[in-house]
């Protein structure tokens, strides 16, 4: 579908963005899995927690179009890359059985079930002011241990402990009010325990991790997935675009991929939820 705003003499020349990466997700096999990482985020506008340099918004030419690619949340896999133009944001790292995935932000690592003695499974690392990297996973043998959560936009994923009481929170994502509303983006996924309680997801869409069945990441916030156990397998959130400008300035002249369009505290705003374009 296409919505044409037709637009007249006034286009703008520079716009502000958010452009969150799909979420980590959760391979399926191995015990204590890492929470999966949050999206990369990237922003010209000031977030509260925000991991990254603020940027400078993009200039545009009347005329050209912009694509728009909104990344797909990992499925056993990172998460997928979103993308405005020239800028992209880097997909959550995957949480694992191993050491956790690197991307926009580290997937968390998960405890090995070695022979004897204790054990750490790093997290994995993050892309530079995207986000933050991922927790451990740590165990001991003849008991079980927790895996890692997933890190966050805001914050790095927590380490997991020599225990299977409480599994590692996800890192916090940013706090922006981009859209007209404040809203949290890019949560990390909780690690998870074989018998205890799961860890909590980073506010942000991050999943919770569990014993049985873990929470995927919250769709259009770049969130982590929960880390699992055996054969449980969760997905990352997808990712989201959002542009905006001042309201002085004339509607888009044409946009593709359906996005949500509002005029609110003296800006227009275009959300993006699927992939498309945009020319001003």
């Amino acid at each position: 579908m296409q919505i044409l705003a037709f637009g007249g003499a006034n286009p703008p020349t520079a716009v502000d963005y958010l452009v969150v990466a799909g979420g980590g997700g959760q391979t399926s096999i191995g015990l204590s899995g890492g929470g999966g990482g949050a999206g990369g985020v990237r922003s010209t506008v000031q977030a509260t927690g925000g991991g990254g340099s603020l940027e400078s918004a993009l200039a545009v030419t009347a005329g050209v179009a912009l694509t728009v690619t909104v990344g797909a949340g990992g499925a056993g896999a990172q998460g997928n890359n979103s993308v405005f133009s020239s800028i992209t944001s880097t997909g959550g790292g995957l949480g694992n059985y191993g050491t956790g995935g690197n991307g926009g932000s580290g997937g968390g690592g998960a405890w090995d079930n070695i022979p004897s003695g204790f054990s750490t499974d790093p997290g994995g690392t993050s892309t530079a002011n995207q986000g933050f990297d991922g927790g451990s996973g740590q165990g001991q043998s003849g008991s079980y241990g927790t895996g890692g959560g997933g890190g966050g936009a805001g914050a790095v994923g927590t380490n997991g402990g020599a225990n299977n009481a409480v599994g590692a929170a996800g890192g916090v994502g940013i706090q922006t009010n981009i859209s007209g509303s404040s809203v949290y983006y890019g949560g990390g996924g909780g690690g998870c325990t074989n018998t205890g309680v799961g860890g909590t997801g980073g506010s942000g869409g991050g999943g919770n991790g569990a014993n049985a069945t873990p929470t995927s990441g919250t769709a259009n916030t770049g969130g982590g997935c929960g880390g699992a156990n055996v054969n449980s397998a969760s997905s990352g959130g997808s990712g989201i675009v959002i542009l905006r400008y001042a309201d002085t300035f004339d509607a888009a002249s044409t946009t593709t991929g359906s996005p949500t369009i509002t005029v609110s505290g003296g800006y227009r705003i275009y959300s993006f939820t699927g992939s498309g374009s945009i020319t001003f």
